[in-house]
């Protein structure tokens, strides 16, 4: 099971509202920018509070009819734009940070392919490499499934192609549910199970 959203949200003036069902496998939500396509990610990750709706997470209701998991307690594998890696810890370091008792590092250093990484600083890294690091330390935290935004911004193609096949390769050897945001609609259809288009904000 994926997820089932129905969310809607009022910021200033505008308006988010969404209807979203999807199965197994990587939800793509995609639009133009400023859409409300990270909000959706917020309120799914607990970080933005809908003012009425539902969401559930492979099965597990996680907001409505009087249920609000606290963000900490949602299991959320959250990847933001920015790599926001420790910058005083090397990638070794920023991996076991937060990372379950028993989690399998070496499956995801080899997953990933940062093996070689491991005793860099993250301001020695590519964006490529960064943003597979922050993969990383999330799937770390043992996460019920996994939301990214915007995985390859600011990268050229050739990190993108690095970043996109780390999220493949996830999506077919882990097979957590991952909700993914991008304003690029051709990738989009590249790495989608499921694509879902969002309207810009009401105004």
């Amino acid at each position: 099971m994926g997820f089932d959203l129905q969310v809607s949200k009022r910021l200033g003036d505008a308006e988010i509202a969404l209807r979203l069902e999807a199965g197994e496998g990587l939800t793509v939500l995609f639009g133009p920018s400023g859409a409300g396509k990270t909000s959706v990610l917020h309120m799914v990750a607990g970080l933005l509070r809908p003012d009425r709706g539902h969401i559930r997470v492979g099965g597990v209701e996680l907001f409505g009819d009087g249920i609000d998991v606290p963000s900490e307690r949602r299991r959320a594998g959250y990847v933001f734009q920015e790599a926001r890696l420790f910058p005083h810890l090397k990638v070794a370091a920023n991996l076991r940070y937060g990372a379950g008792r028993n989690a399998a590092i070496e499956e995801v250093v080899q997953l990933l392919d940062i093996a070689h990484l491991l005793d860099r600083w993250p301001r020695t890294l590519s964006g490529g490499e960064a943003k597979r690091v922050a993969i990383g330390r999330a799937l770390l935290s043992d996460p019920a499934f996994l939301l990214l935004d915007e995985p390859t911004a600011s990268l050229d193609r050739g990190r993108a192609q690095e970043v996109e096949r780390a999220i493949l390769d996830i999506r077919d050897r882990l097979r957590l549910p991952i909700l993914m945001v991008t304003h690029d609609r051709l990738q989009a259809e590249r790495l989608a199970t499921t694509m879902v288009e969002i309207d810009p904000m009401r105004r």
